[in-house]
């Protein structure tokens, strides 16, 4: 099956692009991605999105393999994120071109066939030189259940399982990019995981609207106009607890988790911002996520699997460790592309 996309070019009127680039400067600090938890009781000591690390470790982000050791294949996707928008508390000034683009929304509304949208959260992504972010797909959310109080492997597995589709909320993203970094193509797969390749170069003030949560995606190295491409640990070593803050004059500076320092100009960064909104197909549903009605808990989640687990011949994951089972439930629900059919 095809999934559906709208690429959008230009996004913003240039002012309102540029203004996204000075958003960032004001915010100035950026932490990363691998801060968030880990997930207590089911796999507990496994991070919230090993599904994907696993995978890259042994495919890397083309499937002809990773030769990276593991530490700096973290560090090569271990991106820097901080929040925009997060339902009506708005983080920063002067996002609301973005936020409110009336453009995005109707791409949004028309994709999922939606009566209803509720814009949900903003947030911006910077990778550093020689990073690239693995094939994935986002976190989805249930009624009852979000990335707040269920582990996140979980819930991609519950999506790409189809046992709870009735509980799904939809939710389509808008990917846009500003800056002038040559690299950090958008990868993913709209034909499926079986299908091929396909890659939008992250032009400034463009734009795609698609279900991420569905689609599985990436970033493509990300190369540097000043610096030699590399795999040095010096430029990819961004384990937890690296910063990225802006110091003037059109330069970021870098604190590695292991003590380097590094300074970057916006050409050698890969910007972007992501808009993602809740699309009901009634009023109905969307009745039912505002009121909390008929919600699902983990409970019942992992009762749901259990019966499907067995209903597969598979009759041991009672037995399984928290993390044996996290690993067996991703394993039998969620098939990453196999290989590059770019």
């Amino acid at each position: 099956m095809v999934n559906q996309y709208t690429y959008l070019a230009p996004l913003l009127a240039p002012t309102d692009a540029d203004r996204m680039l000075a958003i960032a400067e004001g915010l100035r600090r950026f932490g990363t991605y691998a801060d968030e938890g880990t997930s207590d009781g089911l796999g507990e000591t496994l991070p919230q999105r090993f599904d994907v690390g696993f995978n890259y470790l042994s495919r890397g982000l083309d499937g002809e393999g990773c030769c990276d050791e593991a530490s700096v294949a973290l560090g090569r996707t271990n991106y820097f994120r901080e929040t925009y928008v997060y339902g009506d508390e708005q983080q920063v000034d002067g996002i609301e071109s973005f936020a409110n683009h009336a453009l995005i929304g109707e791409s949004a509304r028309a994709l999922a066939d939606a009566s209803v949208l509720v814009p949900a959260i903003v947030y911006a992504n910077i990778l550093v030189p020689g990073q690239e972010l693995a094939i994935h797909t986002d976190v989805p959310e249930f009624r009852g259940l979000n990335r707040k109080n269920a582990p996140q492997w979980l819930l991609v597995c519950m999506l790409h399982s189809k046992l709870f589709e009735s509980w799904r909320v939809p939710i389509v993203t808008c990917v846009a990019w500003f800056g002038g970094n040559a690299g950090g193509a958008f990868t993913f797969y709209p034909e499926g995981a079986a299908g091929r390749r396909e890659s939008i170069a992250a032009d400034h003030n463009t734009a795609i609207v698609l279900d991420t949560d569905r689609v599985f995606h990436g970033v493509e190295r990300v190369k540097s106009a000043s610096l030699e491409e590399t795999s040095s640990d010096r430029i990819a070593d961004v384990g937890s607890g690296a910063t990225l803050e802006f110091v003037g004059d059109g330069r970021w500076h870098m604190q590695t988790s292991g003590g380097d320092d590094c300074v970057y100009h916006w050409a050698d960064l890969r910007y972007s911002i992501s808009w993602k909104g809740y699309c009901f197909k009634s009023a109905i549903s969307h009745r039912k996520w505002q009121h909390g009605e008929e919600c699902l808990s983990i409970p019942q989640v992992l009762e749901i699997f259990e019966k499907d687990l067995l209903a597969r011949g598979i009759t041991d994951a009672g037995a399984l460790s928290p993390n044996e089972y996290a690993q067996k439930i991703v394993d039998t629900y969620v098939g990453f592309p196999p290989g590059n059919r770019h």
